[in-house]
């Protein structure tokens, strides 16, 4: 990994964070003509985690994700065109039409898909991780989750499974402070998710602030440690959506949150710090070229195919 503050580091994370950015708000601004063939979670403002995390993955390593996947699937290398032409139920997508926006996957990249079910893609991962230490191979397994999902029962079994058979995956907690609609002093009397992994013998690690260069090198040690035999690590990541909970809109009025909390992480916008740190002509530069790949993979899904009626029968599984 480059050095924190190298140009070409800097780059490269203000690249990541800003195409996620990027072709979230436009999916937000078409939404309402009914092109997006699926309901969407949007990422925006949550896209430090999945970058940071990611930076710190090999190509072999492996990530599980949420039903708001689409920083995680970009950050690790899924398709935009593919990914794009999937949200619109074209066959072009990277599920043929079938995942919609809650179930990306690629596993040319490692990404091993997203789920619309809360907490369930964690024991997948971890099953994942055993097998692969199982087979002597050298994967680290990646699973993303929210804060909502600490509170599944599942959630313990898989910490204590993964720590008892020193599976190599890394638990990446994107702590956006509500499960929903629902705060977590609300839920919760004491919110002690890295007390909750230490008590399972992983050792664990909290990053405040969505900091992106914090997480990827909180990530790093982590993923070096596991990928030596270290076992089971555990990140909780302090982070923040904008957007609603499901859609492309605002929810302000709701009540549960104020625009006030909202400001304050706006304000804290990742992207911009770290472009700030940029040379200016190189930042209009990634800008420019981020822009003309989300007008190319945009155009791609317009023009493609929606599936044909055979496709329903494709890659069903049939014992």
């Amino acid at each position: 990994m480059l050095t924190d503050a190298s140009p070409e580091r800097l780059a490269h994370l203000y690249r990541s964070m800003l195409r996620i950015r990027r072709v979230e708000e436009r999916v937000a601004a078409i939404y309402h003509t009914d092109k997006i063939k699926s309901p969407v979670h949007l990422s925006i403002g949550q896209e430090p985690p999945s970058v940071g995390v990611c930076e710190a993955l090999a190509p072999q390593d492996v990530v599980f994700g949420t039903y708001r996947g689409h920083a995680l699937y970009l950050a690790k290398g899924g398709d935009l065109r593919g990914m794009v032409a999937e949200l619109y139920g074209k066959v072009t997508g990277c599920g043929r039409g079938k995942a919609g926006s809650m179930h990306l996957g690629d596993r040319s990249v490692g990404m091993m898909g997203t789920s619309a079910v809360v907490a369930t893609s964690i024991p997948h991962a971890v099953g994942y991780a055993w097998a692969e230490r199982t087979r002597k191979r050298d994967t680290v397994v990646a699973v993303f989750f929210g804060d909502g999902a600490v509170e599944e029962g599942v959630f313990p079994e898989s910490l204590n499974f993964a720590a008892l058979k020193n599976a190599p995956v890394l638990f990446v907690c994107e702590n956006n402070l509500y499960a929903i609609h629902t705060p977590i002093h609300v839920r919760t009397p004491k919110p002690n998710y890295c007390e909750r992994a230490e008590a399972h013998g992983i050792p664990a690690e909290r990053i405040p602030g969505n900091d992106v260069l914090a997480t990827a090198g909180a990530a790093k040690r982590a993923v070096d440690s596991i990928r030596l035999g270290g076992g089971p690590r555990f990140l909780e990541v302090e982070t923040y959506r904008w957007r609603e909970h499901v859609g492309p809109g605002e929810d302000w009025h709701l009540g549960y949150r104020s625009r006030a909390e909202g400001d304050s992480w706006v304000e804290r916008d990742e992207i911009v710090r770290i472009g700030a740190m940029l040379d200016p002509d190189r930042r209009a530069s990634i800008d420019a070229s981020v822009d003309d790949e989300i007008e190319d993979a945009f155009a791609f899904a317009e023009a493609r195919e929606f599936p044909r009626d055979e496709e329903l029968y494709q890659h069903v599984f049939q014992p």
